[in-house]
């Protein structure tokens, strides 16, 4: 019986590497890795070995038939990605019709040592960490604002979503590696500066993500009861920096800016019966909060229609088979209705036919029970309210009653003091990692908030291979301090 991929696939394509017979697609060497939402298992092909799930990080790759519930989809899902694609010219086992072998990878003189700081202990600082110490002699620093290692895996991975979180454990060995040395409670850029590093470093790896949420840029989103989605999934994470009163959960509806995966965790979360999430990694004050919540009601605004939302296929589904929650579409468009109906190639909007659609009278009370609502082509315009939000007005005219407004539109970069900033896009201006010979950049602050976890596997591995090709040319600068002495000024500043 094959194997199937389901929904907590990283991507980081381990799974891939252990493959005998080249059934999991698209690899890292295919034009379309990256921008697929996970990886697919061919049911043509697979040989049954398990080498796969045993590999796997995330705990996502299990026999066809000992899939349950909702589960048991993927196994079509895995198919149909391989429907068009014609099979491979070379059935031969034990050999990966990749593009072209990779080229040797350059490496410093051993009679050089090299000591490399990794800012941000998030997927990419950490593939950066395991590129260098697997594959070099390096010496590695890691260093993280918080107290706390993890980044976005830790605070920014629904805590419902254990196998997702489960990559964590991946990570955790080398923070014990006998070459690294890990730094907690100390920012760069306040408490140490870029020259700091580079006094007792070859070179300086930034991966410190996208720190800021992006503004809908209306009148009102200011307000008491405007927050980030960012604040809130910190929340019911523990985020260290955020206080039990981080976030307030009044009675009633909560509207949601935004369709992407973030903006459906946060609708799952706050629509989930409580005693489930019980046996979660939840932070206990979010699951106090939530115990008391009276909220019955999420509504989504996506500013465009179902073939375009941002979340992925396997959120949708999760919130298709949410115990106790209903999930409808807002029948107020007939462009939505459309889109569902003549969906050709579009999983996402195919979807969406097992959902009902409801012709929603906004302004009677809501039906009793727990549902989510997917309200497409729509754009908030205006938050009302004095003191905080009392209710949203949007595009077309509607106005819904409120008091927790939510936007999920997206991150951006912040400027890193001493490196140069392209404040359009949110990024630190690259080209492959490298921002110059002893500066490089890995994840989200080098390409932009887009990829999930594996993503930063392949975007690691190009910035590593930047870096080690400026070791090699002797272009890296030799820092007049020691690492140890590195240790001693951190310490001095540990928060």
């Amino acid at each position: 019986m094959p194997y199937a991929i389901t929904q907590s696939c990283c991507s980081d394509a381990s799974c891939v590497s252990v493959c005998p017979v080249n059934c999991i697609h698209p690899t890292p060497q295919e034009r379309a890795f990256g921008s697929t939402e996970m990886l697919y298992v061919d049911p043509n092909t697979c040989i049954s070995c398990g080498a796969c799930s045993d590999a796997c990080p995330a705990d996502a790759i299990h026999p066809i038939e000992t899939l349950t519930g909702p589960l048991q989809q993927y196994a079509a899902i895995n198919a149909a990605y391989f429907e068009d694609i014609p099979p491979a010219t070379d059935p031969a086992p034990n050999f990966h019709l990749w593009d072209q072998p990779e080229p040797p990878r350059p490496l410093p003189s051993a009679r050089i040592p090299l000591r490399v700081a990794i800012v941000g202990t998030g997927p990419a600082g950490t593939y950066a960490a395991e590129d260098l110490l697997l594959h070099t002699d390096a010496e590695v620093t890691l260093i993280d604002r918080l107290s706390s290692p993890g980044g976005l895996l830790r605070y920014g991975v629904a805590p419902d979503h254990l196998a997702t979180r489960k990559v964590a454990d991946r990570f955790t060995r080398f923070h014990d590696h006998p070459r690294t040395r890990t730094v907690l409670g100390v920012e760069i850029g306040r408490d140490l500066t870029h020259e700091d590093l580079l006094r007792h470093h070859n070179a300086v790896i930034y991966a410190v993500g996208s720190a800021n949420d992006r503004a809908l840029g209306i009148p009102g989103e200011d307000l008491s009861g405007s927050i980030p989605a960012r604040r809130f999934v910190g929340w019911y994470n523990g985020h260290p920096e955020l206080t039990a009163d981080a976030v307030a959960l009044p009675p009633g509806r909560v509207v949601i800016a935004g369709t992407g995966n973030v903006a459906l965790d946060v609708a799952r979360i706050l629509t989930s019966d409580p005693s489930t999430l019980r046996n979660t990694e939840i932070a206990p004050r979010a699951l106090s909060a939530l115990e008391t919540h009276e909220n019955r009601e999420v509504v989504l605004f996506a500013r465009r229609g179902p073939a375009e939302a941002a979340y992925s296929l396997s959120e949708l589904l999760e919130l298709q088979h949410l115990a106790g929650v209903d999930l409808v579409v807002d029948d107020h468009d007939p462009r939505t209705r459309a889109d569902v109906e003549v969906a050709v190639g579009n999983a996402k909007a195919a979807a969406l036919r097992d959902v009902a659609f409801e012709a929603i009278d906004w302004e009677a009370e809501p039906k009793p029970g727990r549902r989510i609502v997917l309200r497409f082509y729509t754009s908030a315009v205006e938050l009302t309210g004095d003191d905080r939000v009392q209710s949203v007005r949007t595009a077309d005219g509607l106005e819904l009653d409120t008091e927790l407004f939510i936007r999920s539109v997206g991150y951006r970069g912040t400027a890193i003091p001493g490196l140069p900033f392209d404040d359009a896009a949110g990024v630190v201006p690259n080209e492959s990692g490298r921002v110059s010979p002893g500066t490089y950049v890995v994840g989200w602050i080098k390409r932009g908030p887009s990829g999930g976890i594996g993503t930063n596997r392949t975007c690691a591995k190009q910035t590593i291979d930047a870096l080690l090709a400026d070791a090699a040319a002797g272009v890296l600068p030799k820092p007049p301090g020691s690492r140890r002495k590195f240790l001693r000024l951190a310490a001095q500043h540990t928060r």
